[in-house]
């Protein structure tokens, strides 16, 4: 479903129930972004050039542009995917020297900055948490399973399955054993219709993710 909205839905609140529509607070701002069913942005979010994928959601006060974020994504409050990088390269890193027409100087914007960042996209798998006030750093990618602590700098690529903390982030450990990771993997329950996933549920509470992975990986 393509979205380019500002606003205009209600909140998510307690006890209310998703659907095939994506939820959007009315302070949020999307622009050239694709929002899967069962998706939600809340208060202040801001989204541009982005994908999200069906069942995520950012909580709120989050900034996302040029990135493409997986199934079942938990993005907790402040946290920013892909800030804006400066051309170190140049005498200034003031963005007069790009967004010149904002400063009422001669020269047209420079599309080649915009289109610099927006080749530098951030990839998030699926079954991602990003912590509170997490940043991950443009060209970086997470892979399906992983969790970002809150307040962590992502620098470079986060394995499936690890945990990374820290500023620069580092992997601390991996979530579950590297069989059961793999076997995960294979099911790739994300993929799974709403019907096998309703079917499951009772399972997706109760079980750990050894016993999930074997019960299911067929």
């Amino acid at each position: 479903m393509y979205i380019e909205k500002m606003g205009g839905v209600d909140p998510w609140t307690l006890g209310g129930v998703l659907s095939d529509e994506p939820r959007i607070d009315p302070t949020a701002v999307v622009r050239k972004s694709e929002l899967g069913c069962y998706t939600y942005l809340g208060p202040r979010t801001q989204m541009a050039d982005a994908v999200f994928g069906e069942y995520s959601y950012a909580m709120g006060d989050n900034q996302i542009a040029h990135a493409r974020i997986g199934k079942f994504v938990n993005i907790a409050t402040c946290a920013r995917i892909n800030p804006p990088n400066h051309p170190t390269w140049r005498a200034t890193l003031h963005h007069f020297t790009y967004r010149s027409r904002s400063y009422g100087l001669s020269l047209d914007d420079d599309d080649e900055i915009f289109e610099w960042r927006a080749q530098h996209r951030v990839e998030i798998g699926h079954d991602v948490w990003l912590g509170h006030g997490a940043i991950v750093m443009p060209g970086v990618s997470i892979g399906n399973g992983a969790a970002v602590g809150s307040g962590a700098v992502v620098t470079k690529d986060v394995p499936p399955f690890a945990i990374v903390v820290g500023v620069p982030a580092r992997v601390m450990r991996l979530r579950v054993d590297e069989r059961t990771a793999e076997r995960l993997q294979r099911i790739a329950w994300w993929d799974w219709p709403r019907e096998r996933l309703d079917a499951a549920l009772a399972d997706f509470r109760t079980l750990d993710a050894a016993a999930f992975a074997e019960k299911y990986d067929g």
